[in-house]
C-alpha cells in the first residue's frame, strides 16, 4: 500500500486511527490543504477562521511538522482546494489510498465526497473521528439519539465505557520518492492577509498550539496542579488560566484526542478517587460528544434561523445593536468585557459566551445566527458541532425543553464578577469609576460616562432592577 494520511481537524499522532491504519503502508505522505476559502467572507459577512483561530492552526502545524519529523516523516503543507489537491498528490506519486477521518458537518462532509469522486477508483478511507464514543458503543441507533442531553448522558452513563487510546507511534513509514522536494514554509499570518494579532499578557489561554502543549497541559491539569479536583467550584470564572481545564482549542483543532482526555481522566480517578468535580469534567466531555452526534444526525438544519425546531419564528433582521455588540460598545459593562477579550484574545469563558449570547438574543433581538458566526471567526475553539449547537440551544431552536433560556446580565455580573476585576481588566475606561459602580456606569450622569468614552446604555430593563445598588 502507498498511501496518503489527509490531516484535517486532527492535528496529532496520538490516538489517531487514520495514522495507525497507515503504519504497515510501503510509504505514507502526511499532508494538510490550507484552503483559502476559510479566509473569505461567508454568507454571514465574516471569515470562517479569523487571526487568532489562523495562529493557533499554524502552531499546531508547527508542531505537527516536528512529530512526524523526529518519527522520520514530514508534513507536506499545500494552499489550495482538497478537491484538487489531494487527487493531484496521489497522481503525482502514483499513490493507491488515501486515508482520513469522517467528518461531522455538512460543508466538511461533501468537500470529502468531492475529492472521493475526483479519486475515481482510488480508495479513501474515513477512521472514527474525535468523539469519544464510537457509532458501534453508542446505546442507541443514530436516527434513535436522544433531543435532550440528560436522556443521552443517562443512556450512555448505563455501562462503564473504558477507553484505551493507541499511543503515537515510534517510527512512520517512508515519504513518497520525490516528495521531500516540495516541502515549504508555512505561509505567515501576514501572507494569508489577516496581519499580525498583539500579545496579550492578561490572555486567559496563554498557551500553543499544537500536540505536545496539548498533552503538556493534561499532565499538568490532571496530575501536576490536580485542578481537575476543584473543577466544578471553578468552572465558571472568568479570570486566569486555572478556572476551567482550557482544553477545547486542542479538542477543536484535533491536536488533542477526547478519548485520551477520558482515558486519563480515568485513570486519576483510579489512583485519587473520583469527586463532584472530576465527574463534572467527564460531564462536560459527554456534552461535547452529544452536540457532535446531534449535528451528525440532524446536518444542515443546525445552522438555520429556525433550528432544531422547524417552524420556529425567525428573529429580526440586523441593526446597529449587533455592530456595538461585536465591539464590546453595549453599555453593559460584563457583555462588553466579554466581547473585548474575544477579540483581542480569540478565547473567553463558557459563563461569558452564555453571557453574551443571551444577551444578543434575548436583549439585543438580533438574529442568533449571525453571533454564531462571529464565535466561528473569533474563537480559537471554534467547533461546528459544539458552537452552533450551543447558539442555538440559547436560542431555544436546539437541544433544550425550555423554550427562553434567558440571561439576567446584571444578575451574572453580580454573581460571577462581584468585585469588578474582569470587567476593570478589560474596560480601561472604567477603572476610574467607583468599584460598586463599575457594573452599572450607565447610573452615572451623561457627561461623565461620555468624558469616559464610554457608551451610554439604552435602557435599563426591569429585571435588572433589583441588582442595580448591589454592593459589589
Amino acid at each position: 500500500m502507498r498511501a496518503l494520511l489527509w490531516f484535517k481537524q486532527d492535528l496529532r499522532l496520538d490516538d489517531h486511527p487514520a495514522l495507525q491504519a497507515g503504519l504497515a503502508a510501503e510509504c505514507l505522505l502526511p499532508v494538510y490543504v490550507l484552503d483559502p476559502a476559510l479566509l473569505q467572507l461567508n454568507a454571514f459577512g465574516m471569515r470562517r477562521m479569523g487571526v487568532h483561530r489562523a495562529r493557533f492552526l499554524l502552531e499546531s502545524l508547527v508542531a505537527l511538522e516536528a512529530e512526524l519529523h523526529q518519527r522520520g516523516s514530514h508534513l507536506l503543507v499545500v494552499i489550495g482546494t482538497p478537491q484538487q489537491v489531494i487527487p493531484q498528490l496521489v497522481a503525482q506519486f502514483n499513490l493507491d489510498q488515501v486515508l482520513t477521518l469522517a467528518e461531522i458537518a455538512p460543508d466538511e462532509q461533501a468537500q470529502v465526497v468531492q475529492v472521493a469522486q475526483q479519486l475515481g477508483p482510488i480508495a479513501l478511507q474515513q477512521l472514527p473521528a474525535n468523539n469519544l464514543l464510537r457509532s458501534e458503543e453508542l446505546p442507541f441507533s443514530l436516527d434513535q439519539l436522544p433531543s435532550v442531553f440528560s436522556q443521552f448522558r443517562s443512556l450512555v452513563e448505563e455501562r462503564l465505557h473504558v477507553f484505551q487510546p493507541r499511543h503515537a507511534p515510534q517510527r512512520l513509514p517512508v515519504l513518497p520518492d520525490g516528495a521531500l522536494a516540495l516541502m515549504q514554509p508555512l505561509p505567515t499570518l501576514s501572507q494569508l492577509g489577516l496581519g499580525e494579532p498583539l500579545s496579550v499578557s492578561s490572555s486567559a489561554f496563554p498557551f500553543s498550539g499544537g500536540e505536545p502543549a496539548a498533552l503538556a497541559r493534561l499532565r499538568d491539569y490532571l496530575w501536576k496542579t490536580q485542578g481537575v479536583r476543584q473543577y466544578k467550584d471553578t468552572r465558571n470564572g472568568m479570570l486566569g488560566t486555572e478556572y476551567s481545564s482550557k482544553f477545547s482549542p486542542w479538542l477543536a483543532n484535533g491536536s488533542l484526542s477526547a478519548r485520551r482526555v477520558i482515558a486519563e481522566l480515568r485513570r486519576h480517578e483510579a489512583q485519587y478517587k473520583r469527586n463532584d468535580s472530576t465527574h463534572w469534567l467527564w460531564v462536560e466531555m459527554l456534552w461535547r460528544d452529544f452536540f457532535r452526534w446531534t449535528l451528525l444526525r440532524h446536518g444542515s438544519a443546525l445552522f438555520k434561523a429556525g433550528g432544531l425546531k422547524a417552524g420556529a419564528d425567525t428573529v429580526q433582521p440586523l441593526d446597529q445593536r449587533f455592530q456595538d455588540w461585536s465591539r464590546g460598545r453595549t453599555g453593559m459593562p460584563l457583555v462588553d468585557a466579554n466581547m473585548r477579550e474575544l477579540a483581542a484574545t480569540g478565547f473567553m469563558s463558557n459563563r461569558g459566551r452564555q453571557v453574551v449570547a443571551s444577551y444578543l438574543i434575548n436583549d439585543l433581538q438580533q438574529d442568533w445566527r449571525h453571533g454564531a458566526a462571529w464565535f466561528e471567526e473569533h474563537l480559537i475553539d471554534y467547533d461546528p458541532a459544539s458552537n452552533w449547537g450551543n447558539w442555538a440551544y440559547l436560542a431555544g431552536v436546539g437541544n433544550d425543553p425550555r423554550q427562553n433560556r434567558v440571561f439576567n446580565a446584571l444578575r451574572q455580573a453580580r454573581m460571577y464578577d462581584p468585585d469588578a476585576q474582569y470587567v476593570s481588566l478589560w474596560l480601561p475606561e472604567l477603572r476610574d469609576v467607583p468599584q460598586a459602580l463599575r457594573h452599572t456606569p450607565f447610573l452615572l450622569a451623561g457627561g461623565h460616562l461620555r468624558n469616559l468614552g464610554y457608551p451610554q446604555l439604552g435602557n435599563i430593563p426591569e429585571s435588572w432592577k433589583p441588582y442595580l445598588y448591589a454592593v459589589a
